[in-house]
């Protein structure tokens, strides 16, 4: 790997943190993207570019996923009664997503990407946020939620906030107690489906050096140790930049960030 390359992953690192933190939202719509058009121009297997993204993605969330529950468990803002309940269900979700996207081929893998990403781009620029009109459902109920939530995570390397924050604030959460119980739901997300595409990916032939699973090791690291100093810098301005415009700007980036990714693909 060149340095030119090194460089590239460490911006898309900075990048993805400062927003992560400013914005409140995982960089997994940002950086499978943007890392599957890297990995295209690098002469990556086309079939396999896009299980590498999703799987790189979702591992390097997990130290962002750490960083963003300590600050919000410290506000206590953390609902940990919700987090037991739907944790089982998130768990199973997301480790039997990879599986499935495993299973995918590249182009209907990116397709569904792209329109969730639109759903997730509408749903910011909009500004849309259910009414509460229900309570919390028992513990059958949020793990089956939970596994609903993982699953497609898995498949699109996110998170969860586009998909917990809306059905918690739908069940009478505080939106502060919603954004933070979904930091948390964020970490065994993360764990589970980067476990995940690290197994599936592990005996396929033909992955570039470096790879282990479908996690290509020197774009984890470096995105990973950049975002965890610039997730903490971009939470510090989210109280000083206009917000809400910002968000309506990064939806669209995440569009047309998606239709890059789509051209890339269906192009290949």
């Amino acid at each position: 790997m060149s340095i030119e390359w090194l460089l590239a992953y460490l911006a898309l690192g900075a990048f993805v943190g400062f927003f992560a933190g400013l914005l409140g939202v995982g960089g997994g719509g940002i950086m499978v993207p943007v890392l599957t058009t890297m990995f295209a121009a690098q002469g990556f297997p086309p079939a396999q570019m896009v299980h590498l993204a999703l799987g790189t993605s979702m591992a390097a969330i997990v130290l962002t996923s750490v960083s963003s529950l300590r600050a919000h468990h410290a506000h206590g803002a953390v609902r940990w009664d919700i987090v037991k309940g739907i944790a089982p269900g998130v768990l199973f979700g997301t480790f039997g997503g990879t599986f499935i996207a495993a299973s995918a081929p590249t182009r209907p893998l990116a397709i569904f990407f792209g329109c969730f990403m639109a759903y997730v781009s509408l749903q910011m620029i909009l500004n849309v946020k259910p009414k509460p009109s229900r309570a919390l459902p028992g513990p059958l109920g949020l793990a089956g939620v939970g596994s609903g939530i993982g699953l497609i995570s898995a498949l699109v390397a996110i998170g969860g906030g586009s998909l917990s924050v809306p059905f918690m604030t739908w069940c009478n959460v505080k939106m502060q107690n919603a954004i933070g119980t979904s930091a948390a739901i964020g970490l065994p997300i993360a764990l589970a489906g980067g476990a995940g595409y690290l197994i599936n990916g592990w005996s396929v032939e033909g992955l570039p050096a470096w790879s282990v699973g479908y996690v290509y090791l020197p774009a984890l690291v470096a995105i990973s140790a950049v975002s965890t100093f610039t997730a903490p810098l971009g939470a510090r301005l989210a109280h000083r930049l206009p917000v809400a415009t910002l968000k309506k700007v990064f939806a669209g980036v995440l569009i047309l960030l998606s239709a890059k990714m789509l051209h890339t693909v269906l192009g290949a």
